[in-house]
């Protein structure tokens, strides 16, 4: 089993979410994160005065799926949360060593 967590921009998360779920994903977890990567944010002007955002708005995608799906899942985020611009986001892809749904006591394949 592997975790694949995606940081992407807000707007894109409404596509990214169906496209994932389309792969027959289970679940997903969504969290609204805030961070910068190369970008390092972005000036505004807020009533005359220049100040500096410097922790933008993302959502963090987490997904645990079955080896044999990540490849599929992961090009699935990248393809749909492509927007060519700078701030597109990362995906990253970590071994899960197990898994258990509370409720029933199932384990790894059949927890997720």
């Amino acid at each position: 089993m592997k975790k694949i967590e995606a940081i992407i921009k807000p707007f894109k998360l409404d596509d990214v979410k169906e496209a994932v779920l389309k792969l027959g994903v289970s679940g997903i977890t969504i969290t609204e994160v805030k961070g910068f990567g190369r970008q390092k944010g972005h000036k505004e002007i807020y009533r005359g005065a220049e100040y500096v955002v410097d922790f933008l708005p993302k959502i963090r995608i987490e997904v645990v799926v079955n080896t044999d799906m990540v490849a599929r899942v992961v090009e699935v985020i990248k393809e749909t949360a492509h927007t060519g611009e700078i701030g597109d986001g990362k995906i990253f892809v970590m071994p899960v060593e197990k898994a258990v749904r509370i409720r029933t006591g199932e384990e790894n394949r059949d927890a997720i």
